[in-house]
């Protein structure tokens, strides 16, 4: 054996891993390949912010993406991982000010120029954290094209769909409702606010009519917005107030005398059924006083505090405010009642402020002829979404899709292309700064200061960053990709716009499949988080265990559409199967490490081999076909869960103890044979498994006999018809049926592995009974039997234990071998434990009081324990009659 090539007696992760990443870089193993002839796959990365630190969503997303890239490597495909970051707009300027607030400075001190330089070398210093992390994972992407949404080409993208879009018209500016962070200072767009459940209070107020005919009595949870009132409506179909056209209120408090309206957005069974309009503080409110021409009174500044127009509340916060006045209208007798009101409040996806909903001058895209196109691409499955549940989602929020907001008053991102001409007003936008205006020729022009919605950019990322606009070889091999593999909750930041922008500027889909993966939660389902102390760091538990164990077992959980509920105990339970694989590959090379010319792969046709070898290749075809089938429908649970069978189970377990007789025989064809067939499943594996565990993978591949280049660039093993044996299957399923029930009867009665025994068959004739007689000597061996008799049907031997194993009865006598008296003590403290323990579970779910306010989580796990406790007690019940039955022999 060529001692050189060895593995280490335990698999040292830490150390291969390192050697490997900085292997596969060295020979370029990532990089893209454009060879003619060859199908593509692409895929780009969900660049995640600059700001950014690898967390387990990362991980699971990127484990996903690895997988299907290191595949289609390995299937010879020209492939390409576009890796990149998002500069994120708000976030990456909030890290930036708050470094400056510790030195006593806010941006404004700096000037936007000097600001932004500021962020370019924070970006440079920091922004690369997130990428050594994902390079740490594993990711195979092509490392020298990554991207960053304000590199200089990603930038001239950005400007030239910029100009394209408002020269069509799908671009204006104007005065719109939007969604105010006051803590930002920037409007965001409708899928950047985060609707939290919150418990409120609904104030019914009281609007005298001016003709002193009585009052209208409207509902609000935001009583300070009143002061921006300007109408009140009701249905036109209420017959409460078909009376009140022409109506005028008065509004309490201020005095200004408002309009009654009418129109059928009014719900007539909310409250009262009248509704106070506030067009310039509520989107529903804007859209009825457009109907109605109601004048749009603005009544906070940007930071959440009550303007002029706001009369004796001006300076203060609109929550202060909120207090001040609900206390004024009560002293007044305008306050009719208040009561809890549970309801969603809007809140900052960044900053988790609560959103101010104003009417601002902003930057906005036509989306409808554009969600259009892309709806229709859904439709005709141009593209298509996986899991399937989410198309009804997709269509509802295309069809009720609104304007985009795409401008921030932020100064980091990318600036609106767009000047003004100070002497004529000319609105100029170009994809280069203009020097004069063209209607007048002056040369005094101003630039927009708001920068564009950091999403802008990043829905233009499948072809932006591979050249576009100029159309280049990339472009023409890679778009459209292949799959984007993200998370459910940026279907719509992210996923839709990307359709919108690939299919009208690239008259193409920008990829093919959607594949939306779910959260990862902990053990429990609940969502994690710092401050509960659920939080799994990948970062930690890849240093723990490996990185190739926590990439299988988020794999092994990621079944389509449903939470992820991720246990570090499973990490743990994985890297036993890493570790599993390590040693039955350190037992393999024993045997093959020699690299005598005898010790080939298998040349012989299956059916001149022995029946363990004929069975191991046709489980193995098997195993290939389910894999392969998997990861082309995206079904990574049922990939990993194919792999840990066949390995852990098959191959381990039965076929390395099946053959150890033949590696070991004086008869060289034999042991010749086995040495091919062990060799010839373990490299199967080795490729199988390497999309999910690369680096132990290569790190065992790269030992194997003979001249070995790098795993990740082998071909994934094909389809091989010709190994599937139905008879080999069948003969082997009866044979390990009949040893797992012997060692099954073993394990019952606690006999020592040392011990030999005696075991019988009866109810079992013609070629069962023929294979059985065959491989009694491997039987007995593999079930550590004396002897193994078949007896005639309806024949028992006195004191046997017995197994049935469909229906073939297996009787193993144990008299002499069991401690009866000490078996029965045994499982009589068994029993009163298990049944203490039954009783109180049963107890607390007979319980309506713990059934009604016990989360669903915690009722379930108590249902699950229950079912435990009573499948135990079967079991006792069972093993006492066996003993029962013993001693009564």
């Amino acid at each position: 054996m060529d001692t050189s090539k060895e593995l280490n007696k335990s698999y040292d992760f830490s150390d291969v891993e390192q050697k490997w990443l900085n292997t596969w870089e060295q020979q370029h193993c990532f990089d893209a390949r454009m060879e003619p002839g060859r199908p593509a796959f692409s895929i780009v990365i969900p660049p995640p912010n600059v700001t950014g630190v690898l967390h387990v969503g990362h991980a699971l997303n990127n484990t996903m993406q690895d997988i299907l890239t290191r595949y289609h490597r390995m299937r010879g495909d020209n492939t390409l991982w576009v890796p990149g970051t998002d500069h994120a707009g708000i976030a990456t300027q909030n890290v930036v000010e708050r470094q400056l607030a510790a030195e006593g400075k806010n941006r404004h001190d700096l000037g936007r120029d000097a600001f932004i330089e500021r962020v370019w070398e924070w970006r440079k210093e920091k922004g690369g954290t997130i990428i050594n992390q994902l390079k740490r994972l594993g990711c195979s992407c092509d490392w020298s094209r990554e991207r960053f949404t304000m590199d200089e080409g990603l930038s001239q993208a950005v400007r030239e769909v910029f100009v394209r879009l408002y020269k069509e018209g799908l671009i204006y500016k104007g005065d719109y409702i939007v969604n105010w962070c006051p803590r930002c200072l920037t409007a965001l767009a409708d899928d950047e606010v985060d609707h939290e459940p919150s418990q409120g209070t609904l104030y019914h107020l009281r609007y005298p009519l001016t003709d002193g005919s009585g009052a209208l009595v409207v509902a609000t949870t935001r009583p300070e917005t009143m002061l921006g009132d300007t109408g009140v409506a009701v249905n036109p179909n209420d017959p409460r107030y078909a009376h009140l056209a022409g109506a005028t209120v008065e509004l309490p408090l201020v005095g200004r005398i408002i309009p009654v309206v009418f129109d059928e957005h009014v719900q007539m069974d909310f409250g009262t059924g009248a509704l106070k309009v506030t067009p310039s503080h509520d989107r529903d409110d804007y859209e009825i006083g457009r109907r109605h021409n109601l004048e749009m009174c603005k009544v906070m500044d940007d930071h959440g505090v009550m303007n002029e127009r706001a009369g004796v509340y001006a300076g203060l916060d609109r929550f202060a405010c909120r207090k001040r006045i609900v206390a004024d209208l009560k002293e007044h007798g305008y306050l009719v009642k208040e009561e809890e009101y549970p309801h969603a409040v809007g809140q900052c996806y960044r900053c988790k402020t609560v959103v101010e909903p104003t009417t601002s001058l902003q930057w906005f895209v036509s989306v409808r002829p554009l969600a259009d196109k892309a709806v229709a691409a859904v439709r005709e499955e141009r593209i298509r979404i996986y899991p399937k549940t989410w198309y009804n989602t997709f269509y509802s929020w295309m069809d009720n899709i609104r304007d985009w907001c795409i401008s921030r008053q932020i100064w980091w991102g990318h600036r609106i292309p767009a000047w003004t001409c100070n002497e004529c007003g000319e609105m100029i936008v170009e994809t280069t700064d203009p020097e004069r205006c063209p209607a007048c020729n002056s040369t005094e022009l101003k630039q927009e200061t708001d920068v564009l919605d950091t999403w802008f950019s990043s829905a233009l990322w499948p072809f932006s960053t591979m050249g576009w606009p100029e159309q280049t070889r990339e472009l023409n091999t890679f778009y459209p990709t292949s799959i984007l593999v993200t998370s459910f909750d940026i279907l719509f930041f992210w996923v839709a716009r990307m359709m919108m922008m690939g299919l009208h500027f690239m008259d193409a889909v920008p990829f093919h499949d959607v594949y939306l993966h779910a959260l990862v939660r902990d053990k429990h389902g609940k969502k994690m988080s710092k401050s509960t102390g659920n939080v799994i760091d990948p970062l930690e538990v890849m240093g723990t265990y490996g990185t190739d164990a926590v990439r299988f077992t988020l794999a092994a959980f990621a079944a389509q559409g449903r939470e992820i509920r991720l246990d570090e105990e499973r990490i743990e339970g994985y890297r036993f199967f890493i570790n599993k694989l390590w040693n039955a590959a350190r037992f393999a090379l024993m045997h093959v490490g020699d690299r005598s010319p005898a010790c080939g792969r298998v040349t012989e046709r299956p059916e001149q081999l022995g029946l363990a070898h004929r069975w191991i290749l046709s489980r193995t075809a098997r195993t290939v076909d389910q894999i392969r089938r998997g990861l082309d429908e995206y079904h990574f649970n049922e990939v990993a869960s194919a792999n840990y069978q066949f390995i852990w189970h098959e191959f381990c377990d039965w076929y390395l103890e099946w053959i150890k007789p033949d590696l070991f025989s004086s008869d060289e064809t034999r042991r010749d044979q086995a040495r091919g067939v062990l060799l010839t499943v373990l490299e199967t594996i080795l490729k199988l498994m390497h999309p999910l565990t690369p680096f132990v993978t290569e790190e065992i591949w790269s030992v194997l006999p003979g001249e070995r280049p790098v795993l990740m660039l082998q071909p994934y093993p094909e389809r091989r018809p010709e190994w599937i044996d139905e008879q080999a299957e069948q003969e082997m399923e009866l044979l390990m049926g009949v040893i797992g029930g012997i060692r099954n009867i073993r394990a019952e009665a606690n006999v020592h592995p040392s011990q030999r025994l005696d075991a019988f068959i009866t109810n079992v004739s013609g070629p069962a009974a023929g294979l059985l007689e065959a491989f009694t000597p491997t039987i007995a061996e593999l079930a550590r039997l004396n002897s193994l008799s078949i007896a005639p049907v309806g024949s028992k031997p006195a004191d046997a234990a017995t197994y049935i194993y469909n229906d073939i009865e297996i009787y193993v006598p144990l008299k002499g071998l069991v401690d009866i008296d000490g078996e029965r003590d045994k499982l009589a403290r068994e029993r009163a434990k298990t049944e203490t323990e039954l009783k109180k579970v049963t107890g607390k779910l007979g319980n309506d009081k713990f059934l009604a306010n016990a989360p669903p989580d915690i009722v379930a796990k108590e249902r699950g324990k229950q079912a435990e406790l009573e499948a135990r007690l079967a079991r006792i019940t069972e093993a006492e009659q066996r003993l029962a039955a013993m001693a009564a022999n």
